[in-house]
């Protein structure tokens, strides 16, 4: 969405988002439901293949050659059908990140790197339940968000990296 916006403008980028945040919803929704009515296991077990495979899908899309974007609009789409109240606190965490910084990327890893650890404690704390699986799969979807933008974090590393609203020299 960040290159969108650079490249094309606010009005793609914003179509992009919503897209991108609807791919995500809209994969994890249909796994739940399908899981709930044609099989006995919790729609959670699903929920997670779906947002673990359209985050994939959106990463190496096979339209584009296999060469997609980073996965966070995406990944974000998927926690908000899995379970909404999560992305409150992962918002917090993006907006002191990129207010303190403005660097989207950073905030996004902060986010990827937050996002295991909001969903243990939601899950220990509030839900009591499936503790071991949503903690993992986070983790795994997080890591990955992570590892995508190690090109980034390099450029974080060598004071490089775009901040929101500058111009590239």
């Amino acid at each position: 969405m960040t290159n969108v916006l650079r490249t094309f403008g606010k009005g793609a980028a914003a179509l992009t988002i919503v897209g991108d945040i609807g791919k995500g919803i809209l994969a994890v929704l249909l796994a739940k439901w399908a899981f709930g009515a044609f099989t006995a296991a919790d729609p959670i077990y699903g929920a997670y293949i779906a947002a673990f495979c359209a985050v994939l899908g959106h990463v190496y899309p096979v339209y584009f050659g296999f060469k997609g974007g980073k996965a966070v609009s995406v990944a974000t789409g998927t926690i908000i059908a899995i379970k909404p109240v999560l992305i409150l606190p992962l918002l917090a965490v993006f907006f002191i990140v990129f207010l303190c910084s403005k660097m989207v990327s950073l905030a996004s890893i902060c986010c990827a790197a937050a996002y295991p650890a909001v969903t243990f404690l939601y899950f220990h704390f509030v839900a009591g339940r499936d503790v071991v699986l949503t903690t993992c799969c986070a983790a795994v979807i997080g890591g990955l968000v992570i590892w995508l933008h190690r090109s980034n974090i390099q450029r974080i590393k060598n004071g490089t990296e775009y901040k929101f609203g500058r111009k590239k020299k």
